[in-house]
């Protein structure tokens, strides 16, 4: 497979995943859930691998100030999905904290929609590296 369509497909799944987590959160599905908190992890996992493969066919910094704009916040957004991951296992032992993993859930859920358009752009501003 190539670089290109995995991270198309890692990156879809991610975002599928992310919609259905939102889902059985709102649902109180706890176990199902917790468990595609977990798929989602792994595929934002996969996303990265395939997104560094890319880096390796495009010249993402020849796209101008986006690129180290993406970089930026795809690192914030990475290190982010640990509030709402933390929050939810208090959520678990402490249910008053609902409120606080919710907001922190959401604004994890937007920063990855911007982070999924800014790289996006970035990579439609990249120029084919030379062979």
């Amino acid at each position: 497979m190539s670089p290109g369509v995995g991270f198309v497909a890692s990156l879809s799944l991610t975002l599928i995943l992310l919609a259905l987590v939102v889902v059985t959160g709102f649902a109180a599905k706890r176990v199902t859930h917790i468990a595609l908190v977990v798929c989602t992890l792994g595929a934002l996992f996969a996303t990265i691998v395939c997104a560094y493969a890319l880096g390796k066919i495009y010249d993402i910094h020849q796209a101008g100030w986006i690129t180290p704009f993406h970089l930026a916040l795809a690192r914030i957004n990475t290190v982010a999905f640990l509030l709402p991951a933390v929050s939810g296992v208090r959520t678990i032992f402490k249910p008053a904290t609902r409120r606080l993993h919710r907001w922190f859930a959401f604004g994890v859920l937007a920063l990855t929609v911007v982070t999924a358009i800014t790289g996006t752009i970035m990579l439609l501003l990249s120029p084919l590296r030379s062979q």
